[in-house]
């Protein structure tokens, strides 16, 4: 079987090849990004290997299904960016790896609050030019503060189990209660109950019709006035402009985001020699209580094994008409 691998960086390659033991896959290894432009490139393949800023709407499964390609294995847990109704339709079958590591990320969201909170990226600067003021570095405790954790799947678990540690106060948001979290003494919340006692928001839901932009004007007036809110999810959460006018004013006292809506056109790429177009983002980057990553909270060791494993493992079964553990049937 012959796999086209799209968006790849070294790290991908490198990954991939260490697990790489089937003479009978043959990987092609491409840093293009999957789109109208370079689907092409798939010719031969019986299935490409994607990430989450790849394009698969309905025009590029269409022509993916034109050039026999009959699986898709996304190296990611979200698969918000694949149109299922036109895979099922061109009878593409679709894989992901739902759980590489989610302490990779849960501990970058936790990265991202401390930084935040105790300004150690300015603290370093600061040191790195002699010099030693205290001033402007002032943080909290997080002790007993309330951290509401919207969304507890693998990686809001993991997230909870840590703030829990750390002695927070606790509030989780899902439509589906999980007894693990309320063993911990957890309660669950409505969204509208959670969103006025929380001091830090951080969010581990997918996105979908019911999630995208959750964080918009209206909610952002019903939470607390310097509340420290985390994306380490899905940029499409985020109403941005809302969020930029809730930094202006004031009300949101701090931003961490590893993920942003328009991050394709930005993120994995080294862009420091050109002119940024995107005004969002930009605007984004002048404040001096935001904190951008680029989509790196997936990125450990741990994670880029078990991804590359996780993925030969559904191509791999799906080469043997095995059932495919991992398949993606439905976007609910």
């Amino acid at each position: 079987m012959k796999i086209t691998f799209f968006s790849t960086q070294p790290y991908d390659r490198e990954s991939f090849l260490k697990h790489h033991t089937d003479t009978q896959l043959e990987l092609i290894f491409l840093e293009e990004k999957l789109n109208e432009r370079t689907v092409s490139l798939a010719s031969g393949s019986q299935a490409v290997c994607v990430f989450v800023n790849d394009t698969l709407n309905e025009t590029i499964i269409q022509q993916l299904s034109q050039l026999n390609v009959q699986l898709i294995a996304l190296r990611c847990a979200g698969f918000n960016n694949v149109d299922l109704k036109a895979t099922q339709a061109c009878n593409i079958r679709v894989v992901r790896v739902p759980a590489y590591s989610p302490h990779a990320v849960a501990e970058h969201a936790l990265a991202m609050i401390m930084t935040l909170n105790r300004k150690t990226h300015k603290a370093y600067n600061r040191i790195r030019e002699q010099n030693f003021s205290l001033h402007g570095l002032l943080g909290f405790d997080l002790y007993k503060k309330t951290v509401g954790v919207i969304g507890t799947g693998h990686i809001g678990e993991v997230f909870c189990r840590i703030l829990h540690g750390l002695d927070c106060n606790i509030l989780a948001c899902d439509p589906v209660k999980k007894p693990e979290i309320e063993d911990m003494g957890i309660r669950y919340a409505s969204l509208n109950d959670l969103l006025p006692q929380c001091d830090i928001l951080s969010l581990h839901c997918p996105l979908n019709e019911s999630t995208s932009y959750l964080i918009n004007s209206t909610t952002i007036a019903q939470m607390k006035t310097g509340v420290m809110l985390i994306n380490t999810s899905r940029g499409g959460l985020v109403d941005t402009k809302a969020v930029i006018a809730g930094l202006k004013s004031g009300h949101i006292g701090y931003l961490g985001i590893d993920v942003y809506e328009q991050e394709e056109d930005l993120f994995f790429q080294n862009l420091s020699e050109q002119i940024i177009h995107d005004d969002i983002i930009a605007r984004l980057m002048s404040f001096p209580n935001v904190l951008i990553t680029a989509h790196q909270g997936f990125f450990t060791q741990e994670a880029l094994d078990q991804i590359a494993c996780t993925t030969f493992t559904n191509i791999k079964a799906f080469g043997a008409g095995e059932v495919l553990i991992n398949e993606v049937k439905s976007a609910h």
